[in-house]
This record gives C-alpha cells, structure tokens and sequence, in this order.
C-alpha cells in the first residue's frame, strides 16, 4: 500500500449533541501527537462524517457522544462505511456510553470505546497502537 505521512483522524459529533470539549481535547491530544486531525463540528450526520473520512483519505473515525444515540449513529457510520468500501477506516468512540453497550458496539465493528475519565494518553496510544504504523 505504501501509504505514509502522519495518521489521519477525523473526530466528529454525531447527532443533536451540542456538547463539544471532549470532542475538542481528544482532537488537541492527537494532533499534538503528530497526528493531522479533522473537527467536523457539531451536528453531524452520518453520511457527512463518512463523506468527510473519505474525502479527507482519513484512517480512522473518532466518534464522541453524550446524547445516549452512540447504538443507532455508530452503526450507521459502519454500515455507510462498509457501502463506500471504506470499512478499512477504524472507528473508536468515547463519550457517555453504558458498560452494558461496549461489547455490541465492538460487534458492530467499532475498535474501541473510551469512557469518561480515560487519560488522552491512553487515546492516542490507542491510535498509535492501532491504526496504521505512520511513515
């Protein structure tokens, strides 16, 4: 494949969630890592956050919510994915997501979910770890 260059997160906000500072500070973590980041912003729709990964040549998704829709947006991010032949974008999450909801979501297809309290360290290790090697 020979892709190189630093790895390419967007981080977005899926849904009627107006609340942004996680979204904010997991997005100035990676990129203080070297990473290039993409904020999408508020009120983003799946097919935007998916039109945005692509367009951008993004390696992997950050999904952050609060609004409790974290089943039906993460899902939906996956399945658009998967339609636009772009399932080799890694999705994680964070955000306030019920213990009880982590395991379906992995099933679903999301790599990882971070909750609240979680060091940024241990985010950006995560994408480090995870999401292809950077040149």
């Amino acid at each position: 494949m020979g892709v190189s260059g630093p790895i390419r997160v967007v981080v977005a906000k899926p849904g009627l969630d107006g609340h942004d500072r996680g979204a904010k500070v997991i997005a100035r973590a990676l990129r203080d890592a070297g990473m290039e980041v993409i904020y999408t912003g508020l009120h983003q729709t799946p097919e935007q956050i998916v039109d945005t990964a692509i367009q951008e040549d993004a390696d992997a998704i950050g999904l952050s919510i609060l609004s409790g829709a974290h089943m039906t947006l993460f899902a939906k991010v996956i399945e658009l994915l998967g339609e636009r032949d772009a399932s080799d974008i890694k999705v994680f999450g964070g955000g306030i997501i019920p213990e009880a909801d982590i395991a379906p979501l992995k099933e679903l297809g999301v790599s990882a979910i971070f909750t609240p309290g979680t060091p940024t360290g241990d985010v950006v290790s995560w994408v480090r770890g995870n999401v292809r090697v950077a040149a």
